[in-house]
């Protein structure tokens, strides 16, 4: 039962079983329904005629003329008919010939509604094996009863049918759900089919392997949105072992070319003794590769921890105006010393709520890009502003610009152009990853304008405090 085959054709067998219960009962009680309202309009038109004779008063009825009636109406002579015609006081009526006489019992419920002049249907009991059905009719003269007519045939005709009715359906039913659970099993296995090929093409891909893909039938139904769809699922998978696989060989990269200077540093300064003076040099240039490797896996951390959302936020409120001003003279003298304009507009009364200090970061992380990748001579500028809900910071630059290209390549994590590589050795390329994640963190986003050789706008969109 854990197979879909199997709980689907148990579940059309168990549907189509209450659907033919359900016909079966519908077409047995309209039978029913029909036979007696059949056997009633057959003994009202038999009443009828016998009533219009009842009004010739030399009329007799013989047996033979009762059976002829009967017949003409049923189609044939009941096995058991019966026939009676009494006076208005109950008693036998003459003219029916003694050969006709039944023994249907007169109750006095039809004598009361044939005074009134009302036909009366009965199924009377023990007459027989099977029941009768009898009609009542009086015989209506000026207003007044002058004789009341009793007919009736035996049921077994109409009990019979039902019975070969039930018989025909006891015997049919079984074979029907046989050959329908049959039916059902073959059309869940050849429906199911697919999935089971699907299944067998997903063992086969493996993280090794996600470039393979499951096969579309081209039916265009629901299996083959189902394949598209764990196709797409296979393809992101892919693009984001693809991902990692990149993170971890630019991370190793990245990491292992301060390794390999500062072990080297320290071999050289051990083969042989040194001067104090050289020691202090190897150590000074050891700790600068030091400090670049830590400055490398703090921002490995910050990427992890926000692409797993665990990145942690101080929120407070925060004056965007004082902290921009802050990058602003951390980044004068550099810019100074490069010769690089750096310039800072509009700064007063945009107050959000956010972790300061990641918000320092994503600042410094962008105005840090501008200034290094500007030639001498070249103009950065912050500016702040709003628009509507959001804070808007700027960071602009006349330096060398980004190629339309690589507009959606820059964010990712240690992604260098060879022309940025060739023109700024130092860095790892996770700034400006390290940037996006604080802004996504904050409900923000950065957007990117950029033209080659006439620079680029960084675009900082923080919500206000509301």
């Amino acid at each position: 039962m854990r197979s879909i085959r199997a709980r689907l054709t148990l579940w059309y067998t168990v549907i189509l079983t209450v659907t033919l219960l359900f016909l079966g009962g519908s077409a047995y009680g309209l039978l029913s329904y029909s036979l007696s309202r059949e056997v009633d309009a057959a003994l009202n038109s038999v009443a009828r005629t016998l009533t219009d004779r009842a009004h010739h008063a030399n009329a007799t009825f013989f047996p033979a003329e009762i059976d002829e009636i009967f017949r003409n109406f049923f189609g044939f002579s009941p096995w058991d008919r019966y026939f009676q015609m009494f006076d208005p006081m109950g008693r036998r009526d003459p003219r029916q010939h003694p050969a006709t006489s039944s023994k249907l019992p007169l109750g006095r419920e039809a004598v009361e509604n044939a005074a009134r002049g009302i036909a009366t249907f009965e199924t009377v009991h023990g007459l027989g094996e099977y029941p009768v059905r009898v009609l009542n009719m009086p015989v209506m003269d000026g207003g007044r009863m002058v004789n009341l007519i009793q007919v009736g045939m035996s049921l077994q005709s109409v009990t019979e049918t039902r019975m070969r009715f039930l018989f025909i359906m006891a015997g049919l039913f079984p074979v029907a759900l046989v050959l329908a659970g049959s039916g059902g099993w073959l059309l869940a296995r050849r429906a199911l089919k697919p999935v089971d090929l699907m299944a067998e093409s997903a063992r086969r891909i493996s993280a090794e392997h996600l470039t393979q893909r499951i096969e579309e039938s081209g039916a265009g139904d629901e299996l083959d949105r189902l394949a598209r769809t764990l196709n797409q699922m296979l393809g992101r998978l892919d693009a984001s072992f693809s991902q990692v696989r990149r993170f971890s060989a630019d991370a190793s990269h990245e990491l292992q070319t301060p390794l390999t200077i500062l072990r080297g540093e320290l071999e050289v300064a051990l083969r042989s003794p040194r001067t104090s003076g050289e020691y202090e040099s190897t150590i000074q240039s050891a700790l600068e590769e030091v400090d670049r490797i830590t400055r490398l896996v703090d921002g490995l951390l910050i990427l992890h921890r926000a692409e797993a959302g665990a990145l942690r936020m101080d929120r407070r409120t925060v004056d965007l105006g004082r902290l921009l001003e802050e990058v602003y003279w951390r980044l004068k003298v550099v810019s100074d010393s490069r010769s690089i304009h750096l310039d800072l507009i509009s700064t007063e009364g945009v107050i959000i709520q956010g972790d300061r200090e990641q918000l320092r970061r994503l600042i410094l992380n962008l105005a840090d890009n501008a200034v290094k990748y500007t030639e001498p001579g070249g103009r950065v500028i912050l500016s702040l502003g709003l628009d509507g809900q959001w804070a808007v910071l700027d960071v602009a630059d006349s330096g060398m610009g980004i190629p339309a290209g690589e507009l959606d390549q820059i964010f990712q994590p240690f992604y260098r152009s060879e022309e940025v590589r060739s023109v700024a050795a130092t860095g790892a390329g996770l700034g400006l990853s390290i940037a996006r994640s604080i802004a996504l963190a904050h409900g923000g986003r950065i957007e990117v304008e950029s033209e080659p050789g006439h620079g680029s706008v960084f675009r900082l969109f923080i919500p206000l405090v509301s």
